[in-house]
């Protein structure tokens, strides 16, 4: 064997251990900074959340980061606050090298309460029910039976709902009440007309069209809007009461033998 040969074998062993020495300190010396205050969390932004719930979920979110460091956050930790919370299906977390921490979190938007007996429950747009989350003034949709499982069964209830997150925010909160009724699906504005659906097609057209008539000075006083057709919207009970007729009363009275709508009463006659 030549010297050149030994001098091969001897030196690749010890150069192979210097690289594991080498990854070792860095690998150690890693460990430490990731958990120190040189990277510690310092500031932390929480997005994304509303309701009742937002400010102490904020605050245990950022006390828990602040825990943290930019190079070791514990999301399993983070994930653990938020997930009693019903309204709350997940969150984002990002890193801002050395000190910075952003939480998006991801809320299920409620639309309304379905009540059975008395009680309610919140629900969001797509049928999920929000056990256990704080109340909010929203529109009720009554069950004939409690809800059963995570989301809403009931075909009724579940067009009522998808036509409540379908409304324009500042229109969301008005709604007391939705059901069905002579005019198929109904909205109750609160202190304000009936906003008659029919059914839930033509969702946005609707909306738009209800928020036209309602801002119009001439719809004052209406008791319905009737928005089965968004492109010829009707108000109604604008009259004398004793002269008006309801439209849907009076389809109604074509189609059953032997029903009138009422006619007003004249006055008498002076003899």
């Amino acid at each position: 064997m030549s010297n050149g040969e030994t001098v091969r074998r001897i030196a690749k062993p010890r150069l192979l251990l210097g690289l594991a020495l080498t990854l070792g300190l860095l690998g150690g010396g890693f460990l430490v900074v990731r958990d120190s205050s040189l990277v510690a969390v310092e500031d932390v932004q929480v997005t994304g959340l509303t309701g009742p719930e937002a400010g102490r979920l904020s605050r245990d979110l950022k006390a828990a980061a602040r825990e943290m460091t930019t190079l070791h956050v514990d999301e399993g930790a983070l994930r653990s606050i938020v997930e009693p919370y019903s309204v709350v299906h997940g969150l984002t977390v990002t890193t801002d090298f050395p000190h910075g921490l952003r939480i998006d979190v991801h809320e299920r938007t409620p639309v309304a309460a379905v009540q059975s007996g008395s009680e309610r429950t919140l629900v969001a747009g797509d049928g999920t029910l929000l056990r256990g989350a704080a109340r909010r003034e929203l529109a009720v949709v009554t069950l004939k039976t409690p809800p059963v499982g995570d989301r809403i069964t009931d075909q009724r209830a579940g067009a009522a709902i998808r036509a409540l997150a379908a409304a324009p925010p500042q229109l969301r909160p008005k709604v007391s009440r939705a059901f069905f009724g002579p005019a198929g699906l109904t909205l109750q504005l609160e202190d304000g007309p009936a906003l008659r659906f029919g059914g839930t097609d033509r969702l946005a057209a609707k909306w738009l069209s209800a928020s036209r008539v309602l801002a119009d000075a001439g719809s004052r006083g209406a008791t319905y809007l009737d928005l089965r057709s968004p492109e010829r919207p009707a108000a109604g009970g604008l009259e004398d009461p004793l002269s008006q007729t309801d439209p849907e009363a009076d389809a109604q009275s074509a189609a059953t033998p032997g029903v009138t709508t009422p006619a007003a009463p004249t006055a008498p006659t002076t003899p």
